[in-house]
């Protein structure tokens, strides 16, 4: 009798670095689950495929097979031979896996899949990669560099190792093994196939949203590991009595520990501990304690927060320290025991549920943002909005109240023009004038050429210049739950307008007058207009979130922003690399917010590491 297979499969993998230890010492790991699926060498599935080719050391490590059990089940023999803590085998098989290439193609499979799958929750559909094709290729050893980055050329996500201090005897530090790095790198992948103009050079903000929130989904999903949080919590020490304790067979944790400045210096709002502490003094994705960021409104037009690494650490600041309100007065509803204890798993609970829903507004935000020129504000009214669809009744927590609040203590604002009093983005209101009969709505749900009609039907009343070319890049029908069950069926189409100008058109195109310093009447420009149309179930318009070419405020701060800022590296595939170099090797940051370019380049062997064959896999050890 042939079995049915389990929708989800569990894998073991490390809960955050090798550098997060347990009270006793030992490494701490954790089990997810993924979506089940039969896997081929690598590993590979149906969206990811591991390709552990080292660039480095010319090697292409072999690749682990999976075996099923009788039940359809993938059998994790990495789980299965790791002595629970204490065991006097604990550090010999820890340090086996860690030295095992096998493993880390497990947990960087894991944790792709997992992010993906907690996309595809959120959104409510299947998330498609940035590219052309359905696999991802993840490298887990694919150069010598302290670095990690995406690369939509490539198709890929490479993943550097290194040694601390550049000293041979000490042993090499993978990225690929930082829970924190591989979501980072992964939600840059969602998010290129969720958003594909936000590549593009376009504005401070756009980048630095890219940084920002792949940031925040790092440190969330880390608040879904019951193993991490309880440990962060415990390893609270002011001094004096023992926070953590024993009590009838639970687990107590004091209230000295649940603090706002607590929080904050707990290793939850660090990200990839032992990345960090190799770098030293330098700056990097472990020391980018965004939460620590003072609030003020001016940060946005410093200088210091004006690179995109820097300035995606506001985004996180907000959304962390909006995350550690909500945290702090869930807990204060929790009971106490004697002397100001409470039930730490209680607490650690509670921190997940804000997590979960905080993440969940987080990544359907993005189904509410403009296809191109993202702004902070722009985010902050599809943050609000996404919530409010999917769940109205916001009085018991607050979360929007809360959002709005600190969102704007740090300068971001909902662009006031085209949102109501509580942040969210007004709905579409010119429907006397919308022609919808000479569409067919069943077929807009999945037909690009049936919402191009549409949008040109009612090219008037949508502001879409028919002097451009109009394409539209996206069709994505959505069914979402609320946390009351309540279901909402949207779809959410992109479009992109763009023209190819003079200097001297661009008063008549994009209403710019006079030009912008730098633009003359001959200079070649390309402009763009764009929006994202949301369809509810009937095919109603709800929101048209526009960046129209005819807006000459917005053309204008685009173009200035252009010709002031010069883009150095034009090539997409490489941009994420630089970034991301440029991060590990800035100096002093929160004084000064300088930089520093490391002259070395993986880009050879970036282009080695996922052009190989898979076959003939050869042995080896990392």
């Amino acid at each position: 009798m042939t079995m049915i297979k389990p929708g989800k499969q569990s894998f073991l993998v490390l809960a955050q670095d090798p550098g997060v230890r347990g009270p006793s010492g030992e490494r701490v790991f954790a089990t997810v689950d993924v979506p089940a699926e039969r896997l081929a060498l690598g590993p590979t599935g149906y969206r990811v495929k591991v390709v552990d080719f080292d660039a480095e050391a010319c090697v292409l490590y072999k690749a682990h097979a999976y075996q099923e059990d009788a039940e359809g089940r993938l059998e994790d023999i990495f789980a299965a031979q790791l002595p629970p803590p204490g065991s006097k085998l604990r550090k010999k098989v820890e340090d086996q896996l860690l030295a095992n290439p096998a493993f880390h193609g497990q947990n960087v499979y894991a944790l792709v899949m997992r992010t993906l799958a907690r996309f595809e929750y959120a959104l409510g559909r299947r998330v498609h990669w940035g590219f052309d094709g359905h696999q991802l290729h993840v490298a887990p050893h694919a150069f010598v560099d302290a670095n990690a980055f995406y690369s939509r050329e490539d198709r890929a996500l490479m993943f550097g190792y290194f040694r601390a201090d550049q000293e041979p005897a000490k042993p090499f530090i993978f990225t690929s093994l930082s829970h924190d790095i591989v979501v980072h790198e992964t939600t840059h992948a969602l998010l290129d196939g969720l958003r594909a103009g936000f590549m593009n050079f376009s504005g401070p903000d756009q980048a630095a949203f890219h940084e920002g929130f792949s940031d925040v989904v790092a440190l969330l999903s880390i608040f879904s590991l019951k193993e991490i949080v309880e440990l962060a919590l415990t390893q609270f020490n002011d001094g004096t009595k023992r926070v953590a304790i024993k009590s009838n067979g639970k687990s107590l944790i004091h209230r000295r520990a649940l603090t706002a400045s607590a929080l904050t210096d707990s290793a939850l709002m660090g990200l990839a501990e032992e990345f960090g502490r190799a770098l030293g003094g330098m700056r990097a994705n472990a020391l980018r304690r965004s939460v620590r960021i003072k609030p003020s409104r001016d940060l946005l037009g410093s200088p210091d927060f004006r690179e995109p690494h820097t300035r995606g650490e506001i985004l996180a600041a907000a959304l962390m320290r909006t995350f550690l309100q909500i945290w702090l007065r869930r807990i204060e509803e929790l009971g106490t025991f004697d002397d100001g204890y409470y039930n730490l798993v209680e607490v650690a609970a509670e921190g997940a549920k804000v997590a979960d829903h905080l993440l969940t507004m987080s990544i359907r935000a993005l189904d509410y943002c403009p296809p191109l020129d993202l702004e902070f504000g722009d985010y902050l009214a599809a943050l609000l909005t996404a919530d409010a669809e999917i769940a109205p009744d916001d009085k018991r927590y607050h979360y929007r109240d809360t959002v709005l609040k600190v969102f704007g203590s740090f300068g971001i604002e909902p662009p006031a023009s085209r949102t109501d009093a509580s942040g969210c983005w007004l709905g579409f209101s010119q429907h006397a004038s919308i022609q919808y009969r000479r569409t067919n709505f069943e077929s807009m749900l999945r037909d690009p050429e049936e919402v191009f009609r549409f949008i040109w039907e009612n090219r008037d009343p949508l502001g879409v210049d028919e002097r451009s070319y109009t394409q539209v890049v996206s069709v994505r029908p959505s069914l979402r739950i609320g946390p009351e069950g309540f279901l909402l069926r949207e779809t959410i189409c992109e479009y992109v307008s763009r023209a190819n100008i003079f200097g001297a058109e661009l008063k008549v195109v994009c209403n710019v007058d006079p030009r912008p310093p730098g633009v003359n009447s001959n200079t070649p420009l390309t402009v763009y207009g764009a929006g994202t149309l949301v369809f509810d179930q009937y095919g109603q318009l709800k929101y048209h979130i526009a960046r129209q070419m005819s807006d000459g405020q917005w053309q204008r701060k685009r173009l200035e922003y252009l010709v002031g800022e010069p883009m150095e590296e034009p090539e997409i595939g490489s941009a994420f690399a630089n970034l991301h170099r440029m991060r590990a090797n800035c100096v002093s940051c929160d004084e000064t917010g300088k930089r520093q370019r490391s002259s070395s380049s993986p880009r050879a062997k970036r282009a080695q590491a996922v052009s190989l064959p898979t076959k003939g896999h050869l042995g080896g050890s990392a």
